[in-house]
């Protein structure tokens, strides 16, 4: 990944040639604060005072074209298909993603639309007045089942990568600490257990594999959902996804002191997902029984990115408190992120002892 430093003296340079590139001038483009560990730089497109367009930077030196190609792609198909997902524009040169060079390094421009509304967060996490939250788990459900129905028959001619290119014993060697030698060996079981799962295209394809109220709008006028950031997609089980959706429904009740009411609370929630998702797209009763070993793959994809991310900006790795309970669940086999285990505190959600490396 391009460094601060570096990228700094050709930021300018770079707005400019996109500015060119998707006909930008009169435009106004503000970085935004990039989440930890994110690989990207995201500017905010405004004319007039709308924001009309997100520009994305990529940055990753371990990602090619052929890669950023097969996203863009994927999310136009999506679109032209009916889904409810950010359209990403072509540049003057009809390309729906452009390498420019940032010194020696090429990154990769990709110019998006501004999803309508707004994330949960930015209104207090309250959903739409008078609406049942049901109705929002329901919708979840559905907009992530149309997006994989969709990917059920989509064609590429594009390469993205497949969920084993990033999960497999040489990249957890690489990536987790030798100090975690205990979490080596459970992920390398993990994905053992992974690999003797079905992979026909009813049940594999690519997917959003980061789906989460982060990464969509909601119109608080009608309701509707507007996903975005597919810079992770892969191919991969439609049922990480549905896992993902899963653990992003313990925020609702995490404050909640009786394991048994946050066990019925998310019992009900997943009702309600599954039905808004049945609605576009079958459920494998077979995969589906996996859901914790799909909710375990979601906590080793959490915890390689951010050991990968502190590795390829020349950081030490460091355990905080939040990464040292996913590790803990993964090295325990704790399962379902230990939302009804004992080791879960209401007085500090998801988190355990920092842990020395």
């Amino acid at each position: 990944m391009i460094d601060a430093k570096t990228f700094a003296l050709y930021e300018t340079q770079l707005l400019d040639t996109a500015r060119s590139l998707y006909k930008l001038d009169g435009h106004t483009l503000t970085a935004l604060e990039g989440h930890e560990g994110g690989w990207n730089r995201l500017y905010r497109c405004d004319r007039e005072g709308i924001t009309c367009c997100m520009l994305r930077v990529a940055l990753r030196e371990d990602r090619g074209r052929e890669a950023y190609l097969a996203e863009t792609d994927f999310i136009r198909y999506l679109c032209d298909a009916g889904a409810d997902v950010a359209n990403v524009f072509a540049s003057i040169n009809g390309n729906l993603t452009e390498p420019v060079r940032c010194g020696a390094v090429e990154c990769h421009l990709a110019l998006f639309e501004r999803a309508k509304g707004m994330q949960l967060a930015e209104n207090g996490y309250r959903y739409r007045d008078g609406v049942p939250l049901p109705v929002f788990f329901h919708d979840c459900g559905k907009t992530l089942g149309r997006i994989h129905r969709l990917s059920r028959d989509y064609r590429s001619t594009h390469r993205r990568w497949d969920f084993f290119d990033q999960f497999n014993a040489a990249t957890i060697e690489r990536t987790i600490p030798a100090s975690l030698s205990r979490l080596q060996e459970r992920l390398l079981i993990l994905v053992d257990e992974l690999a003797t799962l079905p992979r026909d295209p009813s049940v594999y394809g690519l997917l959003h594999f980061d789906f989460n109220d982060g990464n969509f709008h909601i119109d608080y006028e009608t309701g509707r959902l507007t996903v975005f950031d597919f810079d992770n997609t892969c191919t991969g089980w439609y049922m990480f996804d549905l896992a993902s959706l899963w653990l992003s429904g313990m925020g609702w009740t995490q404050f909640e002191p009786d394991a048994g009411k946050r066990h019925a609370f998310m019992d009900a929630y997943f009702v309600s997902v599954l039905e808004g998702y049945r609605s576009e797209m079958d459920v494998d009763e077979s995969l589906l029984a996996q859901l914790p070993l799909f909710i375990q793959a979601n906590l080793m994809e959490s915890v390689m990115d951010a050991f990968d991310g502190m590795r390829q900006n020349g950081e030490e790795p460091v355990c905080d408190d939040e990464m040292a309970y996913r590790i803990r669940c993964l090295e325990d086999n704790v399962p379902y992120n230990g939302f009804f285990h004992e080791m879960y505190s209401v007085d500090a959600p998801f988190t355990a002892e920092e842990r020395e490396l």
